[in-house]
């Protein structure tokens, strides 16, 4: 029964992607559109009021004494959050600070419905403590229990407190009384304004779709409108090319005093997924080669395993977060034999929602990423700067 909800929820999801950005055509994709639109209009209402409570303080926000470095997006998924919360983790790590990484853990396992039920009925404070994906020394959940990206942050950063929870101040609070920390990174948290005090805002911009369609949720993928970008305090364009001049004029006009960083995603090795042994990247070149990923925008991967030598004879995309069956992985071996590819190459993201086989017929690896930054260090060094030396 949940692999079927899953499974509706996933194909749901891809039929409102193609319609937000016009891939389908018809009768009722163009009446979804307009019903979306009309959503989009009460969303900005929703958002300037939210803005305008936490303004005049009938919303509170909570201040824990610590530094808080939120790292999130204007729009939803795709922009490569994930391996600059692990930039940010190692460098304030490397300089001295305590950090532990806060999360909700999107599309970790949930609480039961009906715990969530009683402590409303009640009118009782959750008070269950945050899952700790990681207590700085061990990897303590999986991929389920924690979500793909709490999950891979800590299996990446052995020295790192990693928790996951929706009630951020909470799990800061938690982090600070338990671990000692004084550093704490939000891991998605640019709308998260629960949470001040010493704040940071970093902002990351895809440079393929910086604004995706330029429309607000749901009609398009923007959280908040670009305006909004006016209370960052670096802004990340992650992908970059180089051929960013325009782009920047436009960062520079809606925040003239944030630093402005490009990077991209730097390949390191690959990994096979049930093994851990590691391979150079020159395995790669002139190799028939297959794909696997359930990432927002799978373009980019497939494109740099290209960029690395590799032939691409096969690639298969699910829903971002999809969590893969057996026998998803036992068709996709099946098609890359049919297609004589070599190898199977996924992303590290994905490989963490591997199910286990048996079958080793195919070699199946993960690419591990990093952060280079291209330009902009100086910003980069000086942002990690003040907040260790605040």
């Amino acid at each position: 029964m949940r692999e079927r909800i899953r499974a509706w929820t996933e194909s749901l999801e891809t039929f409102i992607l193609e319609v937000i950005f016009e891939d389908r055509h018809g009768l009722r994709e163009t009446l979804v559109r307009g019903s979306l639109y009309g959503c989009s209009k009460v969303f900005q209402v929703l958002i300037k009021v939210r803005r305008f409570l936490y303004n005049v303080r009938i919303l509170r926000d909570s201040t824990l004494g610590v530094q808080v470095i939120a790292i999130g997006n204007l729009t939803v998924g795709g922009t490569g959050k994930t391996p600059v919360v692990e930039k940010f983790a190692r460098e304030l790590r490397d300089q001295g600070r305590n950090v532990a990484i806060l999360s909700r853990g999107y599309r970790s396992k949930p609480t039961p419905l009906h715990k969530k039920l009683l402590n409303k009925m009640l009118l009782r404070e959750d008070t269950t403590p945050p899952r700790v994906v990681s207590d700085g020394k061990s990897l303590l959940l999986d991929s389920e229990m924690a979500g793909d990206e709490p999950y891979m942050l800590a299996s990446n950063l052995k020295d790192v407190v990693v928790l996951v929870d929706k009630d951020r101040v909470k799990s800061g609070r938690y982090a600070i009384q338990k671990f000692g920390c004084d550093t704490l990174l939000l891991d998605d948290g640019y709308q998260y304004w629960k949470l001040r005090g010493r704040r940071q805002d970093i902002v990351l911009i895809d440079r393929q779709q910086p604004f995706g369609n330029e429309r607000l949720l749901p009609r398009g993928t923007l959280r908040e409108p670009p305006s909004h970008l006016a209370r960052a305090t670096a802004i990340f364009i992650t992908k970059s090319d180089g051929d960013t001049e325009r782009l920047r004029k436009r960062l520079m006009q809606l925040n003239p005093t944030a630093g402005i960083i490009e990077c991209i995603h730097h390949p390191l090795f690959l990994e096979d997924v049930f093994t851990g042994q590691r391979v150079g990247l020159e395995m790669l070149e002139g190799r028939r080669v297959a794909s696997m990923s359930g990432i927002a925008q799978p373009e980019s991967f497939e494109q740099s395993l290209v960029q690395l030598g590799a032939e691409l004879v096969y690639s298969k995309r699910f829903a971002d977060h999809h969590r893969f069956t057996q026998q998803e992985v036992l068709n996709l071996i099946n098609r890359s034999k049919k297609r004589q590819a070599e190898t199977i190459v996924t992303t590290q993201k994905d490989a963490v929602r591997f199910p286990k086989i048996d079958r080793r017929d195919v070699s199946i690896y993960f690419m591990r990423v990093e952060i280079k930054i291209l330009s902009g260090a100086n910003d980069f060094e000086d942002c990690v700067r003040k907040i260790c030396f605040r």
